[in-house]
């Protein structure tokens, strides 16, 4: 009778490939600030193959080093486009070591578990939640706004909502124009219905307009909704605008609603001296949902919701079949487990990267590294001031500058899109594109510990460049 296993039949000639591999990974990192930001994968690489019924570890090996070259580029100092983290090569060992040991951060009693929990006191710390409260490691923020909201949704229902569906319509909640789309998203999952999300304006400096908010909390209770959660921004996706979190901690304690804090990457921004007294308010948030993976830098994927009140947040999820009975002693042990804070039974590790990236680097250094990103942010904003050929499409608020190239008798919505994709096209930068005002701006995102401000110079002078030559190229006169 044989005896199969999916171990290797000799350890070391798997030492040998485990270290070859793992000097790929490190080249491929340490060579992160050269070259093309972004290469297109090749064809042969987007093609489908038979699934493989026998193993082949030479081609294993080989095909995931051809992998190496063809990344969305955010490790490159000039990867703009979007709020990508940047990584960290130190962020390598902590996923081998949580590779080697394969725990299940659903629950039970072992080391990884004390790890997570090290990882949600430190976030009570920074933003500065009693030590009462809870939070949780998930993927990223969409996922911690559905749990958050959830735990909002069910409080308000005395948690019926658990059992029985809600009138349809019944409860409403108020977000800016602004905010990320997951919102919508966790409204739609929740069977609340996105229709239920107010979009409120915003003022100039693309912020909520606070009394625009309270006139459509009156509106509703007026015309018999029920009100339940206020949905702040930290940070917006489009320009990067702070909402005033303190004036809405006052109007959600005066209504007696549910004070969430999108904080994606802004609420990051804590660890800065700089930006910390924008970010005050957030103390008084019932909840806030941001990334580790953006502007502190852990290695995708790594999200976390921080929820005040514990009692709601077990509540909204806590189900204990028999066969995950907790016990006081053994493996069963370690109550309340973290599947009683979220929808996951099955949770890998991610919290050993996270605890990694602050006991390595520390605080200090990732806090002076965000407030590096909004000061290169402010100076590509003052080059576009200076210069004639480009015009600032809103304030720099933190990290984001959005611009445009401007010529007359021009379509600048189609020469300013062209212009981003040549800049991928041709692997100088990976800024994206996005609507201020109806209007194709440039948006440059900087939330990557590698850039610096020759990096922005490229960029500036990129953009002159060819725009100046597509204007040239005549295809974008107006009619």
């Amino acid at each position: 009778m044989s005896n199969n296993s999916l171990d290797p039949d000799d350890w070391t000639a798997f030492r040998a490939r485990a270290h070859e591999m793992l000097d790929r990974a490190i080249d491929q990192m340490s060579s992160a600030r050269e070259g093309r930001v972004w290469t297109e994968p090749p064809s042969a690489l987007k093609s489908a193959v038979p699934l493989p019924t026998v193993g082949n570890q030479t081609a294993a090996d080989e095909q995931m080093t051809a992998l190496l070259p063809y990344g969305v580029g955010n490790t490159h100092p000039r990867f703009f486009g979007w709020v990508h983290g940047s990584g960290t090569p130190s962020n390598i060992i902590p996923e081998m070591i949580s590779a080697a040991m394969n725990p299940n951060l659903g629950g039970r009693d072992h080391g990884a578990i004390y790890i997570e929990k090290q990882v949600v006191s430190w976030c009570k710390d920074m933003f500065g939640f009693p030590d009462s409260a809870s939070g949780l490691v998930v993927s990223g923020t969409s996922m911690a706004t559905i749990v958050a909201l959830k735990a909002a949704r069910d409080r308000v229902s005395n948690f019926a909502a658990r059992k029985a569906s809600l009138p349809q319509g019944q409860l409403v909640g108020y977000t800016s124009t602004q905010t990320h789309s997951c919102v919508a998203r966790a409204f739609d999952i929740l069977g609340l219905g996105s229709d239920a999300l107010r979009k409120i304006p915003t003022n100039d400096a693309f912020e909520i307009d606070l009394e625009a908010l309270q006139h459509a909390i009156d509106a509703d209770r007026k015309d018999g909704k029920q009100p339940f959660a206020i949905i702040g921004t930290a940070g917006a996706v489009n320009v990067g605008a702070i909402d005033n979190i303190d004036a809405l901690a006052d109007i959600a304690q005066r209504e007696d609603l549910w004070l969430h804090v999108d904080g994606a990457f802004g609420a990051t921004a804590i660890l800065s001296d700089k930006i910390k007294p924008r970010l005050t308010g957030l103390s008084r948030a019932d909840s806030i949902a941001f990334d580790f993976h953006k502007w502190l830098h852990v290695n995708y994927d790594a999200g976390f919701v921080l929820i005040r009140d514990e009692e709601t947040h077990r509540r909204a999820f806590s189900e204990r079949p028999d066969y995950l009975r907790g016990m006081e002693r053994g493996v069963a042990a370690g109550n309340p487990w973290p599947t009683e804070y979220g929808p996951e039974l099955s949770r890998g590790f991610r919290a050993l990267k996270i605890w990694a990236q602050f006991v390595e680097h520390g605080t200090d250094k990732l806090g002076a590294l965000i407030t590096q990103n909004c000061e290169q942010a402010a100076y590509l904003g003052e080059l576009v001031v200076a210069n004639d050929q480009l015009s600032l499409a809103a304030p720099v608020a933190l990290n984001i500058c959005c611009f445009r190239y401007v010529a007359p008798g021009i379509n600048l919505n189609h020469l300013n899109q062209d212009i981003v994709i040549q800049l991928q096209l041709d692997g100088i930068a990976v800024p994206s594109t996005t609507l201020i005002n109806g209007e194709t701006v440039i948006r440059v995102n900087i939330t990557n510990h590698r850039t610096t401000y020759a990096d922005l110079d490229i960029l500036h002078d990129a953009v002159c460049k060819i725009g100046a030559q597509l204007v040239e190229g005549g295809a974008y006169a107006t009619t």
